[in-house]
């Protein structure tokens, strides 16, 4: 008998249709103007070949334990029972908390795991770390990490997705939008936790009707929807800040800045201004200056900032133009050029960060209380950047400069990972591979042989969200949306919840963990506390059990769009800034105190690490960025039909420009090893001409497939750019992400070895010792 079940996925709410367990197809939901591309790829992975059906453990492992060669990645993996799995973690949990303490234990899980409240993987691997002691947390996150650390001391927040320009406001006062990194639509496809309603095109389509013009500064055309007829401005990657320091001189030397504005709003001008005009280091920052690091005409530059002084201008900066080495200095600049035209709080007008970077940006912030699983304490406070868990792996009780303070670095010896992938979101992949051998145990839960899984100790086979319940409730969303379990778990797989609930048992605190309740228990416990607040503040959704059956619920908006830093400009005393000064500070005297050279006390152009405008392009001329693909979810169901019908010749592809190509004799399609210091992979070439010369693109994703797994220094074959891409941090205020600060060299590739990043590892039958759990 055909059944129709909804369920939904961060690209979208959709219907499964079934018949005896097996899955028949999908529809998207109804009320979704716009569903994105790939809104089937889960149901069609569910029984994919690569599925984890039963626990395994690295071969050498499961006769050694933790004193097995450190050979991750490079060998057999053994099936074995829950029993023997889980006797397995008790054992190692204990061990390591009674030898070395907690801050020995990594639960630093990173990545987007799945859509749903309950079923969020790194949270109720914290809950159970928690109650276990505690754990090493990580801090920041990849997607705007140096934002998030330098808007605190600008404007005393951060939030970085709530500080934006509401599309309403956009469309309705905006008369031009400049886009530093530009808006790529394909980006709204998805949101962290789910996605109900995809409207992103939609706004833009509406804006564009309005007559508001766009300004694509962005060293890709494609970066910008061609429907917006935007003019493009092809920067030198890495040079934002200096385009902006640029805009800013051109309309403070001819006098065209908010005086004003800047007084009553702002700290710290005056010295920002004695750097722009050369007053402190003998150099303007010119249109002509800028010219020459940026490779937009001094013309250009100088024509743009007369026009953003004469009409009300929108300043969007996205997140990857952050993810640069000094990352946080285009940030605070956006801020700081915001400040200078003088539109900040007022409709239409100021700055936005982000802006498209996910489907809810830009959209209303309704005051709706979110059903949400508690994590509980963590004893331990120790953290570590995000970018940085290499350093911590290789380098333990060194001190790291980190946010004001130095951070000593906590010597790890058990990591337990679930619902990321670390081989995607780490940089510089040999080091991290390196760096992986370290620890004595790597515990993970995996549905498919991912990267993470097979450079894994022990492996768990998680469920996918159509074998559970759930409960969609993002933060920007006005729905609830119930994920109704679609069909049984695959093989033995389990819910990571249910895991550490046994696993809790074990080790004595099944209660505190569970209270009680199992997945339906929590689902229910956890909607209606949501449904106290929101009858509170009045709303009136449905009791649990007819929101359950009718499968969502739609909360009516009961407020206006806020202007972003609207209340501030209305009575900045009132409202006051959560900075020292409680005004936007231009300058910080805080960050002056930490004396860091590498982040100065105001927005400030410092030479990246490697760009085109530096003597290491004479070796490697190439600066390669890397993008959010437009078929997957970071590297989320690479292996998926979808994913996989995008590459060419079963390589991720790279873009490059017509010139590029042609002076290294490459054709389309062409196999092409891209290197430098840091290592090599092969990719297959794409020929486009919205490119600016000296550029290459590629989206991130494409699963760790190295010719050698284990071997550090191993030819990465599948077209993995962070082999290249360097892990040292923005600075030493955010110790962020600098993916997009790499430059390479491209040859073509004669031989390249097969890609086997979607072939089973191999698993022994060989029957394991005895174990002897518990005498160490």
């Amino acid at each position: 008998m055909k059944k129709m079940t909804q369920t939904a996925s961060h690209w979208g709410v959709f219907n499964v249709e079934t018949a005896n367990g097996e899955i028949l197809g999908t529809t998207p939901f109804s009320r979704d103007p716009r569903p994105a591309s790939y809104v089937g790829s889960l149901p069609e992975t569910v029984r994919h070949e690569l599925r984890i059906e039963r626990p395994h453990v690295r071969e050498s492992y499961l006769r050694h334990r933790e004193k097995a060669p450190r050979n991750r990645g490079g060998e057999a993996f053994v099936p074995v029972s829950w029993e023997v799995a889980l006797d397995l973690i008790e054992d190692e949990l204990r061990r390591v908390k009674d030898r070395y303490g907690n801050e020995a234990i990594y639960g630093g899980s990173y990545g987007w795991a799945s859509a749903g409240r309950l079923h969020h993987s790194p949270s109720v691997l914290k809950r159970f770390l928690g109650l276990h002691g505690g754990y090493v947390d990580k801090a920041g996150n990849h997607s705007f990490g140096a934002a998030a650390h330098i808007m605190p001391y600008v404007i005393g927040d951060r939030d970085v997705p709530s500080q934006s320009v509401p599309f309403s406001e956009m469309i309705e006062h905006t008369k031009l939008f400049i886009m530093f990194g530009g808006t790529a639509l394909k980006n709204s496809q998805i949101d962290a936790g789910g996605t109900v309603l995809h409207t992103v095109d939609a706004c833009f389509a509406a804006a564009k009707a309005r007559g508001i013009r766009f300004v694509n500064i962005s060293p890709s055309r494609d970066d910008a929807a061609a429907s917006l007829g935007a003019e493009w401005l092809p920067i030198r990657p890495n040079t934002d800040t200096a385009f902006m320091l640029g805009l800013a001189h051109t309309i403070v030397a001819e006098d065209r800045h908010d005086r004003a504005f800047l007084a009553r709003y702002c700290v710290g001008f005056e010295r920002f201004e004695n750097y722009l005009l050369g007053r402190t280091d003998g150099v303007p920052k010119d249109a002509s200056w800028a010219a020459a690091l940026t490779g937009i005409s001094a013309s250009t530059i100088a024509d743009l900032a007369r026009r953003m002084a004469e009409t009300r201008t929108l300043i969007n900066t996205s997140w990857s133009v952050q993810r640069a080495d000094h990352g946080e200095q285009p940030v605070w600049m956006t801020v700081t050029l915001a400040a200078i035209l003088g539109k900040i709080g007022l409709p239409g007008g100021g700055f936005s960060l982000g802006l498209g970077a996910t489907n809810s940006i830009g959209m209303t912030c309704l005051d709706i209380p979110r059903p949400k699983l508690p994590l509980g304490p963590n004893p331990i406070r120790t953290h570590v950047p995000v970018g940085r868990v290499a350093e911590m792996l290789l380098n333990p009780g060194t001190e790291l400069q980190y946010n004001g303070k130095a951070l000593k670095l906590p010597d790890i010896k058990l990591i337990y990972s679930v619902g990321g992938n670390p081989f995607h979101h780490n940089a510089n992949l040999n080091r991290f591979v390196e760096a992986w051998q370290r620890p004595d145990t790597i515990i993970v839960h995996e549905p498919w042989w991912t990267p993470p899984a097979r450079f894994a100790d022990i492996v768990l086979p998680a469920t996918t969200t159509m074998e559970r319940n759930d409960i969609l409730a993002t933060e920007r969303t006005s729905f609830y949306i119930a994920m109704h379990k679609v069909i049984e778990p695959v093989g033995q797989s389990r819910n990571d919840f249910d895991v550490f609930a046994e696993l809790s048992a074990r080790l004595g605190f099944h209660d505190a963990y569970t209270c009680g309740r199992n997945e339906m228990g929590w689902l229910r416990h956890m909607y209606e506390e949501a449904r106290k607040i929101a009858q509170e503040r009045g709303y009136s959704p449905p009791p649990f059990d007819t929101f359950w059956a009718e499968g969502s619920y739609e909360f009516p908006s009961l407020q206006q769009d806020e202007t972003f830093l609207g209340a501030f400009r209305s009575d900045p005393e009132t409202n006051r800034l959560d900075t020292q000064s409680g005004k936007i500070e231009l300058t910080s005297a805080l960050i002056e105190s930490f004396n860091y050279d590498d982040c100065p006390a105001h927005a400030t152009w410092i030479e990246p690490a490697e760009w085109l405008g530096s003597g290491k392009a004479d070796k490697y001329p190439i600066h390669l960025l890397s993008h959010q693909p437009s078929v997957r979810l970071h590297s989320q169901l690479d292996m998926s039909p979808v994913s996989r019908a995008s590459k060419l010749n079963g390589r991720e592809p790279i873009s490059l420009s017509y010139e590029d190509a042609s002076a290294r004799g490459l054709t389309e399609g062409d196999l092409v090893r891209v290197y430098n210091d840091r290592g090599a992979f092969i990719a297959a070439v794409k020929i486009v001409d919205s490119l600016r010369p000296g550029v290459a693109q590629m989206a991130t994703g494409a699963w760790y497939d190295p010719s050698e797994p284990g071997k550090v220094g191993s030819l990465e074959k599948h077209g993995n750019p962070n082999v290249v891409t360097d892990d040292r941090g923005t600075s030493q205020l955010a110790q962020g992400s600098i993916a997009q600060t790499v430059l390479v060299e491209i040859e073509k590739c004669m031989v390249a070895p097969p890609v086997t990043a979607f072939d089973l590892p191999t698993i022994t039958e060989l029957p394991p010792p005895p174990l002897d759990i518990g005498s160490r």
